[in-house]
């Protein structure tokens, strides 16, 4: 079968690799009809997420048909169409019934102290074969899948895997109330579902930023009121809109590939800022293997979580969801301490909010694919990759389609 395969850092390509096989009696085999192109991928390829196996199949997002069943996997039918959540959980540890799904003491191979099993990614999450390809190996599938009801689509559905719940996740940590004032740092894919979610909570203003006019304008069509820090300073902006208070809820949905202001009196503050800057690059990504200007690290890591803290009222607080590797440790801990600041962060517990959110769009409360710019085969996958990576104009969010050869 075709899929997307990791062979080094800046290194991906279109492999035949074999199909995958029933290991335990908790797994299952999906044949998916429904794959996407996530900012987490790129995170291994520009290098700012080490640990990568080469060989190991690409993608956490999936949505397909059941073809093969282990003998424990009692609530669902070969035949049946699911949602594969992104993180892996077994549903029996006291993480995962207290709704830690992402701190499951057994999924990940690597112990306990390992952290987050989810697929496609580093030697220390499992690795386990991501979803990028034709087929796909499940495993404690009884909670990792999700059946999806009638009437979504699987344009709906893949939004669904894992970029929808990370938002909403931020938003819930942010500790959002009605009338709150929100800025949401980053307006890719997964900032623009925490805009929504944060609207879906009650937040009275939502604001968002980012330095490119077409997810700007994305954010727009979500009620948000939009700041480019290529052009302002964002934390003087939203010092001014809020009677030099800041907002009561930030949330950082950019993480370790952030960029700094190029242009703008946000530029000059850059400058002086520039040598810590290269020191977070270096320590992040010591591997790097640009391609032209493809998978580039971003030139500020902290800088997103600096301008959060910067922005945020007395007594507010910092929700992080944007991906941070082990080997970051630059934080504004002084300045967050000072003005009281509650932090909350975490890699999403995906199987905690994807049932919920697939009824929120089967009501029509919620149509995710406002947010889904490209639907490409397979055969296409590399050349997403690369226009994704760059922030094309209009590149926001791409669904794969396993298994077509055609666009």
């Amino acid at each position: 079968m075709k899929a997307v395969v990791f062979h080094g850092i800046g290194d991906i390509r279109l492999d035949d690799v074999a199909e995958p096989k029933l290991k335990e009696p908790t797994d299952a085999i999906i044949r998916l009809t429904a794959s996407a192109i996530c900012g987490t991928d790129l995170h291994m390829i520009r290098g700012t997420m080490a640990g990568m196996k080469p060989g190991t199949i690409l993608g956490h997002e999936g949505v397909g048909v059941i073809e093969e069943l282990g003998k424990d996997v009692r609530n669902f039918n070969v035949g049946d169409r699911v949602v594969i959540c992104s993180t892996i959980a077994c549903g029996n540890c006291s993480y995962c019934r207290a709704g830690y799904y992402a701190q499951c003491n057994d999924a990940n191979p690597n112990g306990p102290a390992a952290g987050t099993a989810f697929f496609g990614g580093p030697e220390m999450t499992g690795p386990f074969d991501g979803m990028q390809a034709e087929k796909a190996r499940i495993p404690h599938a009884a909670i990792t899948m999700v059946k999806v009801p009638e009437g979504v689509t699987d344009d709906q559905a893949i939004l669904v895997s894992d970029i929808f719940p990370t938002g909403y996740f931020g938003a819930e940590m942010a500790e959002i109330k009605p009338g709150d004032t929100v800025a949401v740092f980053g307006c890719g894919p997964v900032g623009l579902f925490a805009i929504v979610s944060a609207r879906l909570l009650g937040a009275g203003r939502v604001f968002a930023i980012d330095s490119h006019e077409d997810r700007l304008a994305l954010a727009r069509a979500q009620g948000a009121e939009v700041i480019n820090f290529e052009q302002e300073d964002p934390v003087e902006t939203l010092k001014r809109f809020t009677a030099g208070i800041g907002v009561d809820r930030a949330i950082d949905a950019v993480g370790v590939d952030a960029q700094h202001a190029h242009h703008g009196p946000a530029a000059k503050k850059a400058k002086a800022e520039k040598p810590e800057f290269k020191r977070e690059v270096e320590q992040v990504a010591p591997k790097q293997k640009p391609d032209g200007d493809n998978w580039v690290p971003g030139d500020a890591p902290s800088q997103a979580a600096q301008w959060a803290v910067q922005s945020l009222a007395k007594a507010g607080t910092l929700s992080i969801i944007g991906v941070y590797p082990q080997t970051m440790t630059a934080f504004p801990i002084g300045e967050a301490m000072n003005k009281n600041l509650t932090l909350r962060m975490g890699n999403c517990n995906h199987r905690k909010y994807v049932p919920k959110l697939l009824e929120l769009v089967r009501s029509g409360t919620v149509d995710p694919t406002a947010i889904l710019s490209h639907v490409k085969s397979m055969a296409s996958a590399i050349d997403a990759y690369r226009n994704f990576d760059l922030r094309k104009p209009g590149w926001v969010k791409v669904e794969l389609e396993p298994g077509v050869t055609v666009q």
